[in-house]
Order: structure tokens, then sequence, then C-alpha cells
């Protein structure tokens, strides 16, 4: 019998996506219409629709856009899923059960799917599915199967506020609906719903803070959406800049580290493998779990708050042994030459191949890949896959864990990266802006680029901006790195990234990009309305001085049809 996971009784015509979508990154904010470059459905619209898809993906900053939809009156109606789905969840229970915007949230079997997807038009009750000749009881999500200790009990009493009580209430409706058996204490968190992407995440959190939310365990924030302390003399609009300032600042007010980066795993304090955290923001969530083997799911914007002032998240996904094994086992034939160009493209097509699902990487032992190359790999598979980790044999802690005994095989190669080369560079050759620190450029990222242009100048044509998180600035200021990078004429930014930067800091002159990130490459056409050129950081610095992108493909990936046979 299909799950009703977030009641309301609406009615609407049936969007199917073919594929899950990112809300953040894949929707525009204001009319719901899909703007992904890459999604089977772009340019049709959330609104007012039905819409049903296997699962969500991509960032977790798509339940807080979902609830600025509710807003602005372009949310869909119900969000249907095949698969467990938490992100867009949670958008749509806050939108329901705070502002009273509702939209209905159901989990359909494979087969009830597979039928409601043949129908134009649905309407959903507080007891029934029903589209042209189906009808289909809906059985309601309850807690009961859920195990809360007395400080969980006192929690939903209120007994540590209002606010408390509220993230308390949100926590075990969504633990309800994944099946938890219980609660987990976590031992930090990281806040992604810090990013000023609509009003409503301000709504959200000045509500909270003015119910008392104070956080009870360390809490770092992500790369917000002004630098805070020069958004004024950047040119920064006042009521954009005042308004994601507030943001930030009411985070802090709950007692929030202003962190702001995405990479909180580049910060000195990291997790160890083995401990349960809650992480926010989709990159440093596959980081933790894959690189570091801590243990967090994927958490939505407005969750990580509700865990931050409770210390609790539900004990379920991956903070399960059995729900950490592969499940798809993927081989991949490494071409010859690469170069770190190959490890953010090879995370955006594991994503592809894997979208729903763990899997185990296969043949890149002795390749020794950097920190920096597994950064790169990680947010880039989180644009294409929904999984919150996966296993690289010979590399990442848990990689010897025993596939799952259902574990299916797939296989990337060469092809595959000259294809997903082309997509990557639709832009033209000429270049207004290299784009660096998608996720945030680490130290060592920021002294290989220093390297590349040694003696050498940025094209007063082309703006090269590094964006990177504050205690990476205090140390490649300490280094002497800033300085090297600056007189070569490299902006640096930081407290906010690429995927949340807006102009003017985003020149708004410049009409096509290059970046190193995967990521980027992935989200830039949709969030900036520029075309995208990807290289190598080596090819970026070339780019950055002469004003052109390369005219051919590297080696590695000019070889890559021959070597497919077309």
């Amino acid at each position: 019998m299909p799950d009703l996971i977030v009641a309301a009784e609406v009615q609407g015509p049936i969007l199917l996506c073919d594929e899950g979508l990112s809300v953040w990154g894949g929707v525009d904010p204001q009319s719901g219409r899909i703007i992904d470059a890459h999604h089977p459905q772009r340019g049709q619209s959330l609104a007012g629709h039905v819409v049903m898809m296997p699962t969500s993906r991509g960032s977790c900053t798509g339940s807080g856009v979902l609830l600025g939809l509710a807003f602005a009156g372009t949310a869909p109606k119900a969000l249907i899923f095949r698969e467990g789905e938490d992100i867009l969840t949670l958008g749509a229970l806050v939108a329901t059960r705070l502002f009273d915007r509702p939209i209905a949230v159901l989990r359909l079997s494979a087969s009830d799917y597979d039928r409601l997807a043949q129908q134009s038009h649905a309407k959903i009750t507080a007891t029934h599915l029903r589209a042209g000749d189906l009808e289909m009881p809906l059985t309601s999500v309850a807690s009961e199967g859920l195990t809360l200790s007395d400080s969980d009990r006192a929690f939903l009493a209120g007994e540590h506020g209002e606010a408390a009580q509220l993230a308390m209430e949100i926590i075990t409706t969504l633990a309800a609906a994944q099946g938890a058996p219980s609660l987990t204490d976590v031992t930090r968190v990281h806040i992604d719903g810090c990013i000023y992407a609509s009003p409503a995440f301000l709504t959200f959190a000045r509500a909270m803070a003015d119910k008392g939310g104070r956080v009870r365990v360390p809490t770092t924030m992500n790369a917000i959406s002004v630098d805070h302390a020069n958004w004024r003399a950047q040119g920064v609009a006042e009521d954009f800049g005042l308004a994601a300032s507030q943001l930030a600042d009411a985070y802090v007010e709950m007692g929030a580290r202003p962190s702001f980066t995405c990479a909180p795993y580049l910060l000195e304090d990291k997790p160890v493998a083995g401990e349960d955290i809650a992480w926010a923001e989709s990159n440093a969530v596959i980081y933790a779990n894959t690189v570091l083997g801590a243990r967090t799911v994927k958490h939505a914007d407005f969750m990580d708050l509700c865990i931050a002032l409770t210390g609790r998240a539900a004990r379920s996904g991956v903070y399960l042994d059995q729900n950490r094994a592969a499940r798809r086992i993927i081989d991949i034939d490494v071409p010859e030459g690469i170069d770190d160009a190959f490890w953010p493209m090879l995370g955006w097509i594991v994503g592809q191949v894997a979208p729903d699902r763990i899997p185990l990487l296969r043949g890149l032992e002795g390749l020794n890949p950097s920190e920096d190359d597994l950064k790169a790999l990680c947010a880039a598979y989180g644009t294409t896959s929904a999984s919150p980790m996966m296993h690289i044999e010979g590399v990442t802690p848990e990689a010897d864990m025993p596939p799952t005994p259902d574990a299916d095989h797939a296989r990337i190669t060469a092809a595959d990266f000259a294809r997903l080369w082309s997509g990557f560079n639709q832009g033209a050759d000429k270049v207004d802006l290299v784009a660096l620190g998608s996720p945030h450029f680490s130290a060592a990222e920021c002294s290989a680029f220093a390297a590349l242009m040694e003696g050498r100048q940025v094209n007063p044509a082309v703006a090269t901006i590094i964006t990177l998180g504050r205690g990476t600035l205090n140390t490649i200021t300490a280094s002497g790195v800033k300085a090297r990078l600056e007189a070569a004429g490299v902006t640096i930014v930081p407290d906010i990234c690429w995927c949340s930067i807006s102009e003017p800091v985003f020149p708004p002159s410049a009409k096509v990009l290059m970046t190193n990130s995967g990521k980027y490459a992935h989200y830039a056409p949709g969030l900036s309305n520029r075309a995208v050129r990807f290289g190598s950081l080596a090819q970026c610095a070339q780019t950055a001085q002469s004003g052109m992108a390369p005219t051919t493909s590297p080696p590695w990936i000019a070889a890559a049809p021959a070597l497919a046979g077309h």
C-alpha cells in the first residue's frame, strides 16, 4: 500500500521526470521551471503539478528551494517517489506544517509507480490516491515503531524550548518515514541552510532563532551567499546582501561557528572513521563517508538545524553498517596519461552509472589520488547521484566491505570521458571568467595555481576568481601564497562559493566561464545562465593568461573515441 508521508489534499496534472532532479541548481526558484541543462525534462515546470520522480538528487539545499517555491506559489502540488527520499520531503513537511503551504508527499512501490505513470492527472486525499481508473488506498506513516529515549521525549514535551520541540517533531516524523528503529547521537553538525537561495531560508532561520533555538553540539556553517565583511564594497545590492548576511547572522546567533565553507573537511578538526556526524552540503557528505569513513546521511537543509538543536538524528541509511555496502560494482578503464581533470569527470560519470546506490569503483588502484582529487571526485558525484557515498578499491577506508549479494556490474570506458568532455565544453573558445573553488579551494590547490601563474599575469579581459573558506584564507595569507596569487592578478573571495555567488561578484559581463570543477560545470549553465568550458587546473591557468580555452582536448581524452571505435 502506498505510503503517505506528508498529508495534503491536492490535485493536478502529472509531470513524470525520467530522472531524479536537484531542485537547487536545477529549478528556477521563482517560476518552478526545470533549468538543469542535463535533465530530460528541462524547460517544463513543477508549478501546480503532481511531480513523479524516482528520487531526488544533488544539493541538500533543495528542501529550502522547495519551501521558496511554496512561498512564491510555484511549488508542485505533490511529490511522488519510487524510492526513499529525504531532501524534498523535508521541504514539503516544513512548508505544510509550519507555513500552511501544503505539498503532499507519497512513496509508491515500483509497480504502483509504473501504473500511475501512465495517467495524466491525480488527486490525493487523506486516504486515497486517485488517477483515471486507478484508486489506491494510502497508509499514513506513523512513528509507533520508533524507539525514543527519555531525552527524546523531553524534547517532544517542550522541556528544551519551542524551537527544540519543533526540531524533534520534524526529526521523528522523517525518522518514521525512513523506517528508522531509533535516533542516534551525533558529535557535530554542518549547516547547509545558510545559503540565501530565496527569502524562505531567512524566514525559517529567523523563526527558529526567535523561538529560542540554540545548538547543542559543535556546528559549522557552509559557504554563504555574500562575502560577509565586504559585500557592500563589492557592490552587492542592499536588499540581497542584507538578507543574505542576516541569514548567516541568524545561525551564528543560534551558536553556529561562522566557518563559511562548503568544504568542512578542510578544517583542522575533521571527523574520524566511525564517527556519527550530521552534515548537510552534498559534497561534504560524500567526502565524509567516502574518504574519512565518518557516518552521515545526506541531511537536507532545515534538518541540519533540527539536528544541531537536539544532537539527535534518525539511525537510518548509512549510519547503519548494512546500508554502507556497495550495490553496484563499476570497473573503470583508466585512459593513459590522465591529468587532474580525470577525477571530477569520473565522479560525474559514476553518478550517472550509479544514480541511486552505493558503487564500488575498481581499476583505480595505484593512481594514488590526492585529497584534492578525491574532493573533486566526490563533489561531481553528488551532482548526478542521490547516494551519500562510494567505495574506491585500494583507496577508501571501507572499500574491503563485501558488496551486497545482489550487487550488479557496470563498466566506464574511455568513450564515456570523451562524451562528457564534449558535454562539459559547449561554450565558445573565448573565455571571460576562470572560476575556481567549487568546492572551496584548499591551501594546496591555491599553492598549485600560484605556481602555474608564477611570473605570468591574468589577461586583463579574463576575471580569474578563487573562492575559499576563511581558514584556508588565513593559511595562504601566512604562507605568502595569497600575495603571489594577487600579484598575478587573481582575485580571492572568501565566504561564498560558485554555487552561491551572484552578480556583481560574478562578473556581469562574462559570457563564457572556464572551471576545473565537475560540480560547477554541471550547475553553472542553470545557475549563471552562462556557457561553460571545462579543463584541468593547468588549462585553467593557461586560459587565465590567454583568454582562450584550449582548442583541442588533452591527449588522454582525444584518444578515447578511437579506443571506443567511433
